[in-house]
């Protein structure tokens, strides 16, 4: 099956045949070992040049909880968050915040708007108990990129702390994590990466990882500073999933192979050849070109033709979409082109799209 949703993805053979590696005790040097590796290969890959700046804090769990987590560990006590809220993504930040009574009301926007730099330094301005800003950068919703570098230097210059769930944009997307006063930033294995769901990870600037073990407990499984020990070197304080971890590291490997700036455009690529032969039929897309990610795009449905019809006639090609969420569900559709996708995989995709179309006009 060809995965056209945003994770899990479609994975290389070689990263599917690392799951079979010999089982390993997660209390012994090998896992140890392979802890470390996978560190290391994330600050190679996200923070080149400035490995020494960052570390990595790497979580059995999905992308959510390597949100979750950052947002939980990084308040002083008496101290607020503030999240920048413009789609289902940034909604569910903050629900975290609301749930542990750690943050104030969000900025909320409208879905595809994106945020004015200058709304949130005033906000700053206005709430000097806010300490963190939280932000998606690739919000799902509509395939939308929100702009971090930007929001970064407002934060920076109020002199707060900023957060980014990079989740669905890390290898995806350029962003440059350090030159942009990044505090902290959440990813998953399972999407732009390459590998298979269920191992989650922060990179966290080493000066504010001794200023946040000072930080108040919120959690216990999510408490950052218990997965790397005073040299920040990661730990591992709960049962892994030992053999995803291996898979993990072996589509870093694939990563740093192909660069991270090339594994960029090739999703750039696909999109494009998405977006181009999309336009050639009919199809409106829901966010300016300008704005959109490098691996999702949302596009209005076709008239008369229901989102479960359209997938399901896909599905027996061997496709899957992806539905819209919300207010938008019965109105759009969204298509991805992260993971291991060859051209091949996408030119079928669109032969198969269309011949959906074309069927469904006929019995229209």
């Amino acid at each position: 099956m060809i995965l056209l949703n945003p994770g899990p993805v479609n994975v290389s053979e070689r990263v599917r045949q690392a799951l079979h590696r010999p089982d390993i005790c997660h209390r012994e040097r090998e896992f140890a070992d392979l802890l470390h590796r996978i560190q290391d290969k994330l600050l190679k890959a996200f923070v080149p040049g400035a490995e020494q700046d960052y570390t990595a804090a790497v979580i059995t769990g999905s992308g959510t909880s390597a949100v979750e987590a950052a947002l939980m560990s990084s308040l002083p006590q008496g101290k607020r968050s503030l999240v920048i809220n413009n789609g289902v993504y940034g909604e569910r930040m903050s629900q975290m915040t609301l749930t542990h009574r750690m943050g104030i009301p969000d900025l909320k926007l409208e879905w595809g708007k994106r945020p004015d730099p200058e709304v949130v330094r005033l906000a700053l301005r206005q709430h000097q108990e806010v300490h963190l800003v939280g932000m998606v950068h690739h919000e799902t919703t509509l395939g939308l990129i929100n702009p971090a570098k930007e929001i970064a230097d407002v934060v920076d210059s109020q002199n707060r702390v900023f957060m980014l769930d990079a989740v669905s944009s890390l290898a995806g997307d350029p962003l440059d994590i350090a030159g942009s006063h990044i505090y902290l930033v959440a990813g998953t294995s399972g999407k732009c990466i390459q590998g298979f769901p269920g191992v989650s990870f922060v990179l966290i600037r080493r000066g504010f990882l001794q200023r946040m073990r000072s930080y108040p407990r919120k959690s216990w499984y999510l408490h950052l500073p218990h997965y790397l020990d005073e040299e920040g070197r990661a730990t591992v304080p709960f049962t892994p999933a030992v053999q995803v971890y291996y898979a993990f590291d072996e589509a870093l490997s694939e990563l740093l192979e192909e660069g991270v700036a090339k594994r960029i455009e090739r999703y750039k690529r696909a999109a494009k050849l998405i977006r181009d032969r999309m336009k050639t039929l009919g199809l409106k897309p829901v966010v300016p070109a300008e704005f959109q990610s490098n691996t999702l795009t949302a596009y209005y449905l076709p008239e008369g033709l229901s989102y479960e019809l359209l997938h399901d006639r896909l599905k027996e090609r061997g496709y899957v979409i992806y539905a819209g969420q919300g207010q938008l569900e019965s109105k759009i559709f969204r298509v991805a082109n992260m993971g291991a996708l060859s051209a091949q995989d996408l030119e079928g995709f669109l032969a198969a799209f269309q011949e959906v179309l074309e069927q469904a006009a006929v019995s229209r």
